[in-house]
């Protein structure tokens, strides 16, 4: 027979196990949710790939996509495509280019942020090399062309609820960085 003293003292180690796990879970929701996103393409998170798994033959059906850019007001730049929509065969490599330019007389760092819409099109549309995976500095004065290499999976011919899409819009934000981090 237990006694009151071992009921409560198993009732706290449990609640402290809780305590423990939802606190554990809470550092852990940030990665977890970035994971799933890329996983899936929820929320228009688009998938990311190197040369070797690109599909081997394009469809041949066109979509077009379009290139949407904003910077948020505490950052000194100029952000833009080059060009607002481009025609592309599903399953063929692309490049798209930005231009950024800092307007400020010092060095300046941003970081990209992302989406894809309609959002059921983010895990079809794969980014091979992005300006966004990366901080980037700009001296003053100094403007870049920054090149997106990207194709749209063929897979989003299959899907019931991508298939008959005409348009995808890949929109960047640029956000300053506080502090950048060294890139090696």
């Amino acid at each position: 027979m237990t006694t009151l003293a071992q009921k409560n003292g198993r009732t706290a180690a449990i609640a402290a196990l809780i305590v423990l796990a939802m606190v554990g879970l809470a550092f852990a929701s940030v990665p977890l949710y970035r994971l799933f996103c890329q996983v899936t393409g929820f929320a228009g998170t688009t998938q990311r790939a190197d040369e070797a798994d690109l599909p081997v033959q394009p469809t041949g059906k066109i979509i077009n996509v379009r290139f949407d850019s904003n910077t948020n007001s505490a950052l000194p730049w100029e952000f833009q495509p080059e060009k607002h929509v481009e025609r592309t065969a599903i399953g063929a490599r692309k490049m798209a280019f930005y231009r950024a330019k800092n307007l400020s007389d010092e060095p300046v760092t941003g970081t990209a942020t992302f989406n894809v819409t309609p959002l059921q099109a983010g895990q079809f549309f794969t980014k091979i090399e992005c300006f966004c995976f990366t901080e980037q500095t700009l001296q003053p004065g100094e403007e870049v062309r920054m090149p997106v290499i990207y194709y749209i999976d063929p897979a989003i011919l299959d899907d019931p609820y991508a298939k008959d899409i005409s348009e995808i819009t890949l929109s960047y934000t640029f956000y300053p960085v506080d502090e950048p981090t060294a890139q090696s």
